[in-house]
């Protein structure tokens, strides 16, 4: 119970981030949690260490090294305009991101879509003139569905890859996610869709991007 209390913590000040005056960052809250479930015994301090994946560790390690030299170089800035350069209205340019970043994150991991791909979404809602906050929301929901088709796609399917004795991984998972993920992320444009119909996010309370 002791552990279900402490992730439940976890879980709710990541979520509100805030404690009266006292703002915390993500990682100030995870350390925390590890330091709780320590002092209370509900884990030995060798068994913590055991449980860190060093492949996992060198692997986010390289993929966030490649998608901020990806960033700095400005090849992303590149490719997104030659992307989305094609998106007339805002369901377009919501599909494209689901399509674009849900399939990237498969090979780059989820992770490093996050980072790099945050800056260009916020960069096309200002300039499309419309609410980061619908872009924001896809971009989120395009790398956590998208990642899921490939054993590198995030840290999970990784361990799962390593240790599962998963007999070609790569040809494994796309042979049974990759078909599922496609079909998940257009349901995802179906919802964003659903909660953000009522709301004109263009100039001129149209739906077509300026």
């Amino acid at each position: 119970m002791i552990s279900v209390i402490v992730l439940g913590i976890v879980f709710a000040l990541i979520a509100v981030r805030q404690v009266g005056k006292l703002r915390l960052d993500i990682w100030q809250i995870m350390l925390g949690g590890a330091i709780a479930v320590l002092l209370t015994g509900q884990i030995s301090f060798r068994n913590a260490i055991l449980s860190i994946n060093i492949d996992v560790i060198l692997f986010l390690f390289g993929m966030f090294v490649v998608g901020q030299a990806l960033e700095e170089s400005g090849y992303i800035s590149h490719i997104a305009y030659l992307f989305f350069r094609r998106a007339k209205t805002l369901d377009s340019l919501i599909l494209f991101i689901l399509l674009g970043a849900g399939i990237l994150s498969a090979f780059l991991m989820n992770d490093t879509l996050a980072i790099i791909g945050t800056p260009v979404v916020l960069l096309l809602a200002e300039k499309h003139s419309v609410s980061p906050k619908i872009l924001l929301l896809t971009l989120a929901f395009a790398i956590t569905t998208g990642s899921v088709m490939s054993p590198i796609g995030n840290p999970q399917n990784l361990l799962i890859a390593i240790h599962g004795n998963v007999g070609n991984s790569f040809i494994t998972f796309f042979k049974f996610l990759a078909i599922p993920t496609l079909f998940n992320l257009l349901i995802a444009f179906l919802i964003l869709k659903i909660f953000f119909i009522i709301i004109k996010w263009s100039i001129n309370g149209s739906n077509y991007l300026v």
